[in-house]
């Protein structure tokens, strides 16, 4: 009885939290079909931690907070990134501790941060003395109790992969649906549904080879994402010189538009690597990193090193950021340079400049032995942009614009070391910052591209083209064909 009490009020207090943060703007669904979806996410949460202590004041009062502190996260991510929290999220938490800079928060040795968890860790070891267990008494059946709760969590998951309980779950989530989704079941049923599909979905997907490409020419051919870049006249800054040599020299140029808001840099890479749209993606749009690990035979640079190319990827940072390391290369990247090879390269704020950067980029480009596929990721004007990082530079939108200033020279510095080689460039930006004079909404997710061919021949008119990130990625293909330009 005791149990089914605090059940109740659990369940009560968690429609409550998220019925009062949805307000009017995304009220709760009344029809009863949905509010039982909603209603079994909460008793689900809640069985997570009953297990755990066998007390079910605390399972109890473990899910409501647990809902409370999801809610929260999640309107402040929907606030700035523009998309409420989703299941692919936890698997970014352990990169949290080891980069809490990057995730607007403090490390855990911050008293800020260490003083409440270790509150909490002593309420519920207080808690833990104070109610009794309900757990039975007798040896045999509290062992049998114990492995009941998480083998009935594993035969869950088991029983989601095929047969009655897999349709049903298609039947509720056919598709990524990730906003209307959580306004009709509630945040902790969507999260763990959308897992359980995205688990189904992604055992069953296969992945064609890719066609085999001609041997290119003895060309370059260098790819830069540029961190958080827009035209700065976007966001009321001034004109950037790099943009009117973008018009005036780029073989083409335009809006890119890009599957995500102020984070996220892994969709975008994506995309544009594999070419793959990201509505065939499934539920794995929200991470395919996660979904696919970079086993995509279609890649990028899977075709280059099949076209001859020596395939290199340059990232000045932590080569555990994304498991991005493992993911490139699988990708088909030969060689990585990342954050231990830039020790003592300049840094312009926390991370290394754009400009030291585009000078590793043509030292390897002059250095090159055969062509060359290169992708280069760029860091220094990656957020949070907060008091601090720049001196005499406190203002988040002003310490944007000082950095997308020292990027527009970066690229400037990446054309003019190409000139009158047989070489191709594109650059684009991966997302538009995260600053609160853009949020969610800004331009349609647009970013900007820009592509420039140099070597005799190559010099055409500007084309103005907007293009989403995955076409762009398809359309650098051709690039490396032998009988084909940008």
């Amino acid at each position: 009885m005791m149990l089914l009490t605090s059940l109740g009020l659990a369940l009560a207090l968690s429609l409550v939290i998220e019925a009062v943060e949805g307000g009017s703007a995304r009220p709760v669904s009344r029809r009863p079909a949905d509010l039982a979806i909603r209603f079994l996410g909460y008793a689900l949460v809640m069985a997570f931690w009953f297990q755990f202590s066998w007390r079910p004041w605390l399972a109890g009062a473990s899910c409501v907070l647990t809902i409370l502190i999801l809610t929260i996260v999640s309107r402040l991510k929907r606030t700035i990134i523009g998309e409420p929290l989703v299941f692919s999220d936890f698997a970014l938490l352990r990169q949290v501790p080891r980069h809490p800079e990057l995730y607007y928060t403090r490390p855990l040795t911050d008293p800020r941060m260490a003083g409440p968890i270790l509150v909490a860790l002593v309420l519920v070891g207080a808690w833990y003395a104070i109610e009794p267990t309900i757990l039975p008494v007798e040896p045999s059946v509290a062992v049998l109790a114990l492995f009941a709760l998480p083998l009935g969590f594993l035969t869950l998951v088991a029983l989601s992969a095929e047969g009655p309980a897999a349709r049903a779950s298609a039947r509720l989530f056919p598709a990524p649906a990730l906003v209307a989704d959580v306004a009709r079941f509630g945040l902790p049923a969507t999260i763990i549904g959308y897992a359980l599909r995205w688990r189904v979905l992604r055992r069953g997907e296969s992945i064609p080879p890719p066609p085999r490409v001609a041997p290119g020419r003895d060309r370059v051919l260098v790819v830069v994402q540029l961190e958080s870049f827009v035209d700065p006249r976007r966001l009321g800054g001034p004109p950037l010189p790099l943009m009117d040599m973008v018009s005036r020299r780029a073989a083409q140029y335009g809006r890119l538009r890009v599957p995500a808001h102020g984070a996220y840099t892994m969709r975008t890479e994506h995309a544009v690597l594999t070419g793959r749209d990201a509505g065939d993606l499934g539920f794995g749009l929200f991470d395919p990193y996660l979904t696919h690990g970079g086993r995509e035979p279609e890649s990028l640079p899977a075709r280059a090193r099949e076209a001859g190319f020596e395939t290199l990827f340059v990232h000045p940072f932590h080569r555990d950021f994304f498991n991005r390391a493992e993911v490139v290369t699988r990708l088909g990247f030969d060689r990585l340079i990342m954050e231990e090879a830039f020790g003592d390269a300049p840094r312009v704020g926390p991370y290394v400049s754009d400009l030291a950067l585009a000078e590793r980029v043509l030292a390897e480009v002059r250095g090159r032995s055969t062509p060359l596929f290169l992708f280069c990721v760029t860091m220094e004007n990656h957020g949070p942009w907060k008091p601090g990082r720049l001196p005499g530079i406190d203002d988040p939108l002003s310490q944007y614009l000082t950095h997308v200033k020292n990027t527009g020279l970066a690229v400037e510095r990446l054309v003019d070391g190409l000139e009158g080689l047989d070489a191709i460039l594109c650059v684009f930006g991966d997302h538009a910052p995260a600053l609160p004079n853009c949020r969610p909404g800004f331009g349609d997710t647009a970013t900007d591209y820009a592509i420039f061919r140099f070597g005799p021949g190559q010099a055409v008119a500007p084309l103005r083209r907007d293009l989403s990130a995955d076409a762009l990625g398809r359309q650098l293909r051709g690039c490396l064909a032998s009988d084909t330009g940008a």
